[in-house]
């Protein structure tokens, strides 16, 4: 065999083998996106990727589940008022377990969660509940709900409405309602717990008598004097 015989086969011999291996790697990819349609469906069903919010990640840490309202947020006149109050609301008891012996040390708890829940069937009403936060000095901030705020304008803590999304509107008020309100502090990034712990709790308090409610600990069980005291000396 003469040399450029030789070197035709060597060169269409390596175009063969380069061919193949083009081959061989699509044929892998194709059976990739395949096997990832099956896992997923089309490229359009994907999961998107979650979007959070520092408002979010309290959500997430929340005992309570947040209600959905009916569009305006409004109890249906149509609709039995108590019945769909009383749906919403979480069981109110007040049980042995919940007397904690304030000389026994609780561990310092991450986020403190305590709830107002309205004793009327139709719930707080927007104009109350906006005359009651300016009784106690509470702020309407970036996110639709209200702040405790320091003098540096820094949040101490917050109140968030108990229905999706948590938060308050700014108009239309008098024609809003919603069943109670959750209150939430994070003692672990405050540098006076003890101090806004009180004012939480007397805030609260106010709260409960300007718009008759019930105050509910992180258990959903009615606050105690005892809570109140072992949460306070954990801080």
């Amino acid at each position: 065999m003469d040399k450029e015989l030789l070197r035709s086969v060597i060169i269409g011999t390596g175009l063969l083998i380069i061919t193949g291996l083009f081959i061989w790697s699509y044929i892998k990819n194709q059976r990739a996106e395949l096997d990832a349609e099956d896992d997923y469906g089309t490229e359009e069903d994907l999961p998107e990727e979650p979007k959070s919010s520092f408002f979010d990640t309290i959500k997430q840490k929340l005992s309570f589940n947040f209600k959905k309202p009916s569009p305006t947020n409004a109890v249906p006149k149509f609709v039995d008022e108590r019945t769909v109050i009383e749906s919403t609301q979480p069981e109110i008891s007040e049980t042995d377990d919940d007397q904690v012996d304030p000389d026994v040390r609780m561990a310092t708890p991450s986020l403190i969660q305590f709830s107002l829940i309205a004793k009327d069937a139709v719930g707080f009403n927007g104009l109350d509940l906006q005359n009651a936060f300016n009784i106690v000095g509470l702020v309407y901030g970036s996110l639709k709900i209200y702040e405790r705020l320091d003098a540096n304008r820094l949040v101490d803590y917050g109140v968030a409405c108990m229905v999706e999304s948590g938060t308050f509107p700014e108009t239309d008020l008098e024609n809003f309602y919603c069943p109670g309100l959750v209150f939430f502090m994070q003692p672990g990034v405050l540098d006076n717990a003890h101090e806004i712990f009180d004012d939480y709790i007397e805030t609260l308090q106010i709260l409960a008598i300007e718009l008759d409610g019930t105050i509910l600990d992180h258990k959903k069980q009615v606050l105690t004097d005892n809570t109140i005291q072992a949460i306070r000396l954990s801080l």
